[in-house]
């Protein structure tokens, strides 16, 4: 997949999260940004009744972003060609409490001026279909976002929003009734990649840049009426819900300039 880098996707991404747009010129896409890019857009008639592409996948699983690795290895620019190779990297099986687990790791490489700019794997988890509507969770009281938080308002508007921007249909992250009553869920689901670009963009305002490596897993669940709180330090960075429950985590080293 082929494409010439526009500001575009970047200037809403900014937008969306209510963060200091990038020097584009001088810097580059900041680290994640490139998800907003060299996207597939699959025909209407290709998609599952979840919203994701059919082929390839077991009708009424379930489908999970359970985390990755990213390696920025140069700037990622606007205005020039870019070009995206990905390839399925390994396949496995497992046996969980809830049933039958198929662990999908996929590698992606953005090429831009002959050099890769861009390595990642992304880790996906297929789950068998949920049993019923699940019960809402007994939360615990609020914990407020300290100073050194970021506390992001979690609203269908801006999971809609995320969703448009990335080229998602998966319908647990817009159709609440979908989310509800075909794959058991609580709420609508937060998305991972967007859990992940938080925290990068946490690290980001602490002066992270450069060539970095990020490491970054989801670890629970979290829904929309959780809201969402970011912190990033020396030792890494975490995501909440409001009431102190970890629902992502991740690390990241510079490889240098």
């Amino acid at each position: 997949m082929k494409e010439i880098l526009q500001p575009g996707p970047a200037e809403a991404l900014a937008s969306l999260l209510d963060v200091e747009p990038p020097d584009l010129d001088r810097d580059g896409l900041p680290l994640l940004w490139h998800w907003f890019y060299l996207l597939d857009r699959p025909a209407q008639a290709d998609l599952g009744p979840d919203g994701h592409p059919a082929r390839g996948t077991e009708p009424g699983r379930r489908r999970m972003w359970a985390g990755g690795r990213v390696r920025t290895l140069g700037p990622l620019r606007c205005g020039l060609p870019a070009e995206r190779h990905t390839e399925v990297l390994s396949t496995q099986e497992k046996q969980g409490r809830t049933g039958r687990l198929t662990f999908v790791v996929t590698g992606h490489r953005i090429v831009q001026g002959g050099e890769v700019v861009v390595e990642e794997e992304q880790d996906i988890v297929y789950r068998d279909a949920a049993a019923g509507r699940a019960d809402n969770p007994v939360e615990e009281p609020e914990v407020l976002a300290a100073e050194d938080e970021w506390a992001i308002d979690v609203s269908p508007t801006l999971l809609f929003r995320f969703s448009a921007l990335t080229y998602n249909a998966h319908r647990i992250h817009y159709d609440r009734d979908y989310a509800r009553d075909v794959e058991g869920y609580p709420g609508l689901l937060t998305h991972g990649p967007l859990q992940a670009l938080a925290m990068a963009e946490a690290a980001r305002r602490r002066g992270s840049g450069g060539r970095l490596a990020f490491d970054y897993r989801l670890v629970a669940p979290l829904f929309d009426h959780q809201g969402m709180i970011v912190r990033a330090d020396e030792t890494g960075t975490a995501v909440r819900d409001r009431h102190g429950r970890r629902t992502a985590t991740g690390t990241m080293r510079s490889l240098g300039r």
